[in-house]
């Protein structure tokens, strides 16, 4: 009878393991549908949601840092048509986008919500490596413009009348925000204007109907397409303003934003994970390809609008702004970085590197949000030959000049990190902790029922 009694309470137990080991396996997927719908619920850009709070908040502090080229031989290159030498003066750091979206405005009807971007600078004299009154030697903005706007003869009589060359000697402050231009009798600044401005307005999706189109553009300045470049594809706007994406990023995707300083969509490919305050993030990284010369990548051939400039459109690393902008800027990575060579060749001082030029974006792949990153460009300009201009005489070519480059970085702060952990990673933890340990005690009760309901039955059957 009491061998009885514990064979059947064997075999109970038998049946209790298996269902345990089976309720830990159902809550596998039932744990991640969990998970999925959790975080999707809280991705949608509505009211009570973790993403409409961060929507609507100021977020982590933004820095631009920059670096202008002051030019050591400006003489001798007037005078000799000798090659530019230039020394990086920087950084000069200043905190942007300190203040929060204006203007937020849902439209539940088609699921998306409007807001505009105010931009400012603070300067930051701490991070910086002198004054906004520090002087440099730079490219004089309105010869190098005067240069594709003007007429010559025009040109050359406002260039002697006012008594200036090919470079200026200016503060920081005046060549990044601006100062009164003697030629053009107008306010000239690499960023001008830009405290008191707005980017946008912006419309983007909430993801209320599709959680896959939640932060991605509808629209910028009211349009769902710019018109500045030579193709319908160029002129697309896709993805996000980089700042988020769609939850549960796929590594072997791109993902797609849209950078309004330079009025077209870029993307960005996966490179590798990393650990940042303890949170895994996945490192995304404008390829090569983004500037490439329409030979290497045709899909370029639509950003292509001088092919006197860029050489029959066979350079590379460098866009013209100037469909966009309506003066003759170019934007490159820094230091002409995945450029064609010549273009860094003829400047002197001038050395890419990856590692301090490239520009990437560090993804919390299960929320999506861009938790890290720092965007790199550098603003140019352009002068060539001339037969009537006198400061460009000597000059023996074109010439792509470089002005400022700029690093724009954010970083999530400790407390937000970890909230990150606490409210979304600890809780699945948890979880996976629940799957796991349901399991692994499922089988050793199993098992050990097993064994001892074998052990007991043959003991029985020798007695």
């Amino acid at each position: 009878m009491g061998c009885c009694t514990v064979l059947c309470g064997l075999k109970a137990g038998i049946g209790i393991g298996f269902a345990v080991v089976v309720l830990g396996l159902i809550l596998l997927p039932a744990g991640n549908l969990i998970i999925q719908q959790a975080v999707e619920k809280e991705s949608v850009l509505e009211a009570g949601t973790t993403a409409w709070e961060n929507f609507g908040a100021v977020g982590p502090p933004v820095y631009r840092q920059f670096w202008l080229f002051d030019v050591q031989n400006p003489l001798d290159v007037v005078e000799n048509g000798s090659k530019p030498r230039v020394v990086e003066r920087g950084p000069y750091t200043y905190r942007t986008r300190y203040m929060p979206k204006t203007q937020i405005m849902p439209n539940p009807e088609n699921h998306t919500v409007s807001f505009l971007l105010p931009m400012g600078a603070i300067f930051e004299p701490s991070m910086s490596v002198g004054s906004e009154g520090d002087y440099v030697t730079a490219l004089n903005m309105a010869v190098a413009a005067g240069y594709k706007l003007l007429p010559p003869f025009i040109l050359e009589a406002a260039i002697k009348m006012n008594n200036v060359s090919l470079f200026q000697r200016r503060t920081v402050g005046e060549l990044l925000w601006g100062y009164q231009d003697p030629i053009l009798k107008s306010t000239l600044g690499f960023f001008y204007p830009y405290n008191g401005t707005f980017d946008g307005p912006y419309r983007v999706f909430t993801g209320k109907d599709d959680i896959a189109k939640v932060a991605k553009i509808d629209t910028w300045q009211g349009e769902t397409k710019v018109s500045f470049w030579n193709s319908t594809y160029c002129n697309m706007i896709n993805g996000s303003d980089a700042t988020s994406f769609p939850p549960f990023v796929d590594m072997e995707k791109p993902l797609y934003f849209f950078v309004s300083d330079i009025a077209r969509s870029v993307s960005a490919e996966y490179v590798g994970s990393l650990d940042l305050k303890g949170i895994e993030v996945y490192r995304f990284k404008l390829p090569s390809l983004t500037l490439a010369s329409p030979v290497e990548n045709p899909d370029n051939m639509c950003y292509c609008s001088d092919p006197v400039v860029t050489r029959n459109c066979t350079m590379a690393g460098v866009l013209d702004l100037g469909p966009y902008r309506g003066v003759p800027v170019f934007i490159s990575l820094p230091h002409f970085l995945h450029g064609s060579a010549y273009l860094a060749e003829a400047i002197e001082g001038l050395g890419p590197t990856e590692e301090h030029h490239f520009t990437y974006l560090d993804v919390e792949p299960t929320t999506g949000f861009t938790l890290r990153a720092a965007k790199r460009l550098q603003i140019n300009m352009l002068y060539g030959p001339s037969s009537v201009i006198t400061v460009l005489k000597k000059v023996k070519d074109y010439t792509v000049f470089p002005l400022v480059w700029l690093n724009e970085t954010a970083s999530v702060d400790d407390e937000t990190a970890e909230m990150i952990k606490r409210e979304l990673f600890s809780r699945m933890d948890m979880l996976e902790t629940l799957q796991f340990t349901l399991i692994g005690l499922g089988v050793a009760g199993f098992v050990l029922c097993v064994v001892a309901h074998c052990v007991l039955s043959r003991r029985n059957k020798h007695v």
